[in-house]
C-alpha cells in the first residue's frame, strides 16, 4: 500500500471520509489478530489480510480504501485507451497541491498495470492544474480553444505517441462558366494586399470537413457565388507553411450556379468574371512557376485535355463516412458500391 505524507491530500481525504460508506472504514484499534480459531486447538493466530474497495468521490477521482485501517489511496478517475494506455477528463475545480498527489498516485498504479501512455484533457477553466501536471513529466500535446491536452509516458522506452496534426488543409476554387470567365478575387488583407493580383478565392478547410464542401463554402462567403463542385484538379504540399506546420492545398474546379456577385467586405477588396486567358496571362502568374501551372492545369481541363479526381462517396470498414477522390476516365466499370458525391 502507497501511504502519503502531503498535508494536502490528507487534508482532502479527511474531507472525504464522510462520503465513504462506514462499513469500509475501521478503526485503528480494532486491527488485531483474529483469534476466531482457538489457539488450544494448535492453530496459531493469523494477521488480517486488508481488502481494498474502490469508491468513486465526484467525477473526478475514486478512493482505494483499506477496509481493515484508515490507510487511503486516491486516483484519478480514467478510461482505457485501445493502445494500453489510460484518458483522463478533468471536469470539476480542484486544488492544484491536492491535484499533484493524486496524479502522482496514479501514475504509480498505471504503471503497476503496465499502462503506457496517459492523456490529460484539461478545460481552459482548470488551466491552474498546469503547472503541477508539467511537474510531473507531463508535456503538451496539443491545445483547443476550450482545452489543452497533455500527455505522459510511462515505460522507460521510446514513445509511441501519435504526434500532434502535422497540416493545414486549403482549398483555391477554379470557377469557369460557359463564357470561359472565371471567377476571381483581390485581397484587402495578408501576402497579396495591394498587390493588384487577381486570384482564384481560396480558404482553409474547417475541422470535419469534407475538401469538396470547403470549397463550395468559401466561394459563396467571399462572392457570393453559389457553385457545384467538379473535380479537384491538383495540390500542393510546402512545408513550414502555418508556423511549423506543412500545408496541403487542394486546386478544386467548380461550376457556378449562380452569377451575381456580392462580396465579402471583411476579406475582399474586390471580386469579378474575367476572361480566363487574361487571368492567366497575369505578369505574377507568368513569373510564379507554382501559379503559372495551375493556370495550364485550368486552361488543359476546360479545353477536354485533362480530368482530374472527381468525388466518390465511401464508407470505411467501421461505417464511417469518407470521400474518395480518384481519376475515373479509365475506369471500366463503376465503383462496386456508393454514388459519386
Amino acid at each position: 500500500m502507497h501511504r502519503f505524507a502531503s498535508r494536502s491530500l490528507y487534508a482532502y481525504l479527511s474531507a472525504t471520509k464522510s462520503c465513504i460508506p462506514s462499513s469500509t472504514i475501521s478503526h485503528p484499534s480494532a486491527h488485531k489478530t483474529n483469534t476466531t480459531l482457538s489457539p488450544s486447538k494448535g492453530v496459531k493466530p493469523r494477521a488480517v489480510i486488508p481488502s481494498l474497495t474502490r469508491i468513486m468521490v465526484g467525477s473526478t477521482s475514486s478512493v482505494l480504501v483499506d477496509e481493515n485501517s484508515v490507510q487511503q489511496i486516491q486516483l484519478l478517475t480514467s478510461t482505457d485507451d485501445a493502445y494500453g494506455g489510460v484518458r483522463v477528463e478533468i471536469k470539476n475545480p480542484m486544488d492544484s497541491n491536492v491535484f499533484g498527489d493524486l496524479l502522482r498516485a496514479s501514475i504509480s498504479q498505471w504503471r503497476q498495470k503496465g499502462k503506457k501512455g496517459v492523456w490529460i484533457k484539461l478545460p481552459i477553466e482548470h488551466a491552474n492544474l498546469i503547472e503541477a501536471a508539467v511537474k510531473e513529466g507531463f508535456r503538451y500535446h496539443h491545445a483547443e480553444p476550450d482545452y489543452l491536452m497533455l500527455v505522459y509516458w510511462i515505460p522507460k522506452t521510446a514513445h509511441t505517441l501519435p504526434a500532434n496534426a502535422s497540416h493545414r488543409v486549403g482549398i483555391g476554387a477554379f470557377v469557369i462558366n460557359s463564357k470561359r470567365e472565371v471567377l476571381v478575387v483581390q485581397e484587402n488583407s495578408g501576402g497579396f494586399k495591394d498587390t493588384g493580383v487577381w486570384k482564384f478565392p481560396t480558404g482553409v478547410v474547417n475541422e470535419g470537413e469534407d475538401i469538396c464542401t470547403a470549397a463550395i463554402r468559401e466561394v459563396e462567403e467571399e462572392t457570393g457565388i453559389k457553385t457545384e463542385f467538379v473535380e479537384i484538379l491538383a495540390f500542393r504540399q510546402s512545408h513550414r507553411s502555418f508556423f511549423t506546420k506543412s500545408d496541403l492545398f487542394f486546386v478544386c474546379m467548380l461550376q457556378p450556379l449562380s452569377s451575381e456577385i456580392q462580396k465579402q467586405y471583411e476579406e475582399i477588396e474586390a471580386a469579378q468574371w474575367m476572361p480566363v486567358e487574361e487571368y492567366a496571362a497575369q505578369p505574377f502568374v507568368k513569373k510564379n512557376p507554382q501559379f503559372d501551372s495551375v493556370a495550364n492545369i485550368c486552361l488543359a481541363k476546360i479545353d477536354v485535355k485533362y480530368t482530374g479526381l472527381s468525388p466518390f462517396s465511401a464508407t470505411s470498414s467501421s461505417g464511417k463516412h469518407n470521400i474518395l477522390y480518384f481519376n475515373n476516365q479509365d475506369l471500366k466499370q463503376p465503383l462496386s458500391s456508393g454514388n459519386q458525391a
